[in-house]
Parts: structure tokens; sequence; C-alpha cells
């Protein structure tokens, strides 16, 4: 597939990858401002970037060898709705791996809690508090609350002391 469908419309990593690319965000801001496209670079990287932003849609031919920004692009990007895919497991309870909410139920609650320990400390690894909240703070900001279910679970040891924690064997 060369370039996007008369059905499906534009795709947005397509769009993406174009504008991530140097030499093709160049062009297309030229061509947004109407200038000559890359009028001093090397005729293959301009076709190239030119290339780029066809495929995304981002621009269109407009006749004797120059382009037009594509007038509807981002409308039709933003119109698109994703396909949502039923959550199950702990997915249910995050949003881009964070936590966005808490489980109501103890078991949901013990393996949502389970799978993050998982992740973020290995089995008899001695830590910090500070360690403990800066690797719980990639699954929320209230670290605290975090820590204090993981301790309340058994998922997570603390010494007498309060000096560091483990996560148990």
């Amino acid at each position: 597939m060369n370039g996007p469908s008369a059905h499906s419309g534009p795709h947005w990593r397509r769009v993406m990858a174009a504008l991530a690319n140097r030499d093709a965000r160049t062009a297309y801001a030229q061509i947004v401002l109407g200038e000559d496209v890359h009028a001093d670079a090397k005729e293959q990287r301009r076709a190239r970037a030119i290339a780029i932003l066809l495929v995304a849609g981002l621009v269109e031919p407009s006749g004797d060898n120059r382009y037009q920004a594509a007038e509807t692009v981002f409308r039709e990007l933003l119109s698109q709705q994703p396909k949502r895919q039923p959550k199950t497991g702990v997915d249910r309870f995050l949003r881009l791996g964070r936590i966005d909410r808490y489980p109501a139920s103890a078991a949901d609650r013990r393996e949502l809690l389970a799978w993050i320990v998982s992740e973020a400390i290995q089995p008899g690894e001695d830590l910090t508090e500070r360690q403990v909240n800066e690797r719980l703070l990639s699954y929320t900001e209230d670290v605290v609350l975090l820590r204090r279910y993981l301790v309340d679970f058994g998922l997570l040891e603390r010494t007498a002391s309060g000096s560091s924690y483990c996560r148990p064997e």
C-alpha cells in the first residue's frame, strides 16, 4: 500500500513518521509557507521528503511540480475513532501503564499490586524508601499510598527501623 486509501483516510502513524523525519518536516513547513521545497538541497533528498509527505497524505500535487498542504488531513485524523479492545486483567485499572484507579475488590487490588511489585522490584532486593518511591513513581504520583498498599498486602516488607524495603522471596 503506497498511500492512504480513499476509504480509510490518513493514518496517524504515517503522519507522525513523516513529521519525525527532518527533511520531510522541513519540506512540509516550506510547502505550508508557500516556499520552494529544499531549493538548495540535493534532488534525491527533496524527492524522498516529498514522497514521504505524499504517502502520509500531508501534501498533494498542485501542478507544475509543486505541492500544497492537504486541507483536511488533521481534521480526518481527529475524526477517526480508535478501535477499542475490551481491557482485561490489570489493564482494566491502568491508563498508559499508570494506575488510573484502584480496584474496589480486594482480589483485583491484590492482582494489580502484585503485578506492579513484580515489574518494579526484584525478589530479595533491598531498597531504601527513596529507591522504592522512585520506582513506584512510574505507576502513580501518590507513591506513599501505593507503597502502603504493597506493605499492607504483604507484597513489600519494611524493616522494623523503616530504613529499607524488600520484596519477599
